[in-house]
């Protein structure tokens, strides 16, 4: 992102004054805290999150506050933070079938075995502004729930028993790691599931509503949705063995899609995947949809020439960074160039006029 700019040190200095000042606002309300926004505001702490790629809730709090609500500042802020720390190891695959599950559906079975738990939801809610909110203090507050604990078996383990669901090949090998080498396409499943999950919100939702609007051959399920906190563990050298170094919260979503066969395939469901930080289940949700979307070339399927099939157009304009740093470097000075377009401009008007005066002599 271009962060760069030229210009006099003391416009500068007290461009950054005011934005302090802008940021705390009237003196006379009470500064916000980052615990606040961190326990208030977990959503967008979550989205900062997911797409800064650094599971640490305080930072992105602050990064939040930092940027005055700019949630994509507040990643690029997490993103650049997180380029200055060690990678000291690598943490074993995290076990989401034992996830202590704050929510959990299924909306493919009714009775979907180990029960759904609704949990904390926006779902079931009307969608009117409630009031009560802004007298202060005076929120009700309900009970918490507890988190459904024990191994809860996928409701696509179900489904593989009868074989209608397509297998998913594994691998042992380790998947690239786009934070740090450059994208090449094609790019291949592990390298665009991470390209997803570090997308921008918004881009990912709009591509997986293509699809659900026809511009895929894509018919989805919500096969299971689950939000929960999962241990990570990590292997110890000097101990020879694995131990559990801190939990996530993390939102995981499987799409169950309509699959009629291909030259290579047999009739089945296939699976979209969506796997995200914190409780981020549009996220997990649209990137499953886009995840299937783009599955049409290995299932065998035709290209229908939709937006959300095209891998290179998908994930070079899914990151959210990227795509604000190319947009914002237009407002810095193009002095230069534009005087140069503003010649040629010019001449060509002064060629056209010419042209035109010596046909009317004629």
């Amino acid at each position: 992102m271009y962060v760069a700019v030229k210009g006099g040190e003391k416009a500068i200095d007290n461009a950054h004054e005011w934005l302090a000042e802008e940021r705390r606002g009237d003196p006379s309300v009470a500064e916000l805290s980052v615990a606040q926004i961190r326990e208030q505001l977990s959503l967008a702490v979550n989205r900062v999150m997911a797409e800064g790629s650094l599971y640490d809730p305080d930072l992105a709090a602050l990064a939040i506050k930092q940027a005055r609500g700019d949630l994509i500042e507040a990643i690029f802020l997490i993103r650049a933070y997180r380029t200055t720390l060690p990678r000291i190891g690598h943490a074993e695959p995290v076990d989401t079938g034992a996830m202590a599950c704050d929510r959990r559906i299924s909306a493919t079975f009714k009775d979907a075995p180990g029960g759904q738990v609704l949990g904390p939801t926006f779902d079931y809610t009307h969608r009117l502004l409630d009031f009560a909110l802004a007298a202060e203090g005076l929120e009700p507050h309900a009970e918490e729930g507890l988190p459904a604990e024990g191994k809860m078996p996928r409701i696509t383990e179900f489904l593989n028993k009868e074989g209608l669901i397509q297998e998913e090949p594994r691998s042992d090998q380790a998947p690239p790691d786009m934070t740090r080498q450059p994208m090449e396409y094609p790019a291949g499943r592990p390298l665009r599931l991470q390209a997803l999950t570090r997308g921008d919100e918004g881009f990912v939702l709009s591509m997986a509503y293509s699809t659900q609007r026809g511009y895929a051959k894509n018919h989805p399920f919500v096969g299971e949705l689950r939000i929960g906190t999962v241990p990570v563990e990590m292997e110890i050298p000097e101990l020879g063995f694995a131990i559990e170094i801190g939990e996530v919260v993390l939102t995981e979503c499987e799409t169950v899609n309509q699959f009629t066969g291909s030259r290579t395939e047999p009739a089945q469901f296939t699976r979209g995947y969506g796997l995200v930080f914190g409780q981020t289940e549009r996220k997990a949700i649209s990137m499953a949809l886009v995840d299937r979307a783009l599955r049409w070339e290995e299932l065998g399927e035709d290209d229908l020439g939709a937006p959300a099939q095209d891998e290179e157009f998908v994930l070079s304009h899914a990151d959210n960074i990227q795509a604000t740093g190319f947009l914002e470097h237009i407002k810095l000075p193009h002095y230069v160039d534009f005087q140069s377009e503003l010649e040629l401009v010019r001449k060509i008007r002064a060629e056209a006029m010419d042209a035109a005066m010596k046909e009317a002599a004629e």
